[in-house]
């Protein structure tokens, strides 16, 4: 009778991986969102933690809660795509979570040249809410969302 088996089957031993998944997880992407938050912050003008805590630049806020709300789809659908291996389902995270992050940059720099409304502005100058910042945030969003589709 092999224990380690049917220790893992046992309910206990369900419960504990379980939980040990979800701890492992959770690492996994609040590693992940840190990482989308400086790589949006590098593609942001200014300091993007100043633009939020300080000036309470709604642009800025709108813009990055979006490239995170994406970049948390990708590490979900990384998770259920992973099929219940938790090795494979991190490491699937890390890189898809990473070229979901480098996805969502590129598109914040096309967006800034190709339409031409300046991410600088948005954040730096504009104090209300602007209608190019929804347009950006949307497009963060979608970003994620086409990742994690692509993922599954």
């Amino acid at each position: 009778m092999n224990l380690v088996s049917t220790a893992a089957t046992s309910f206990p031993g369900v419960l504990g991986q379980g939980a040990l998944a979800i701890l492992a997880y959770t690492i996994v992407g609040v590693i992940t969102f840190t990482i989308g938050f400086y790589v949006i912050d590098l593609a942001t003008p200014g300091r993007l933690s100043h633009l939020i805590r300080t000036g309470r630049n709604p642009n800025a806020i709108l813009i990055t809660t979006a490239g995170i709300a994406g970049v948390g789809l990708i590490v979900a659908a990384s998770i259920w795509g992973s099929g219940g291996v938790l090795t494979e389902g991190l490491l699937a995270t890390l890189v898809f979570g990473t070229v979901g992050i480098a996805a969502q940059a590129i598109g914040m720099v096309a967006f800034d040249r190709i339409v031409g409304i300046s991410v600088r502005r948005l954040v730096q100058e504009e104090t209300t809410l602007h209608p190019a910042a929804i347009l950006l945030a949307a497009t963060h969003f979608l970003i994620g969302l086409i990742a994690a589709v692509a993922v599954l």
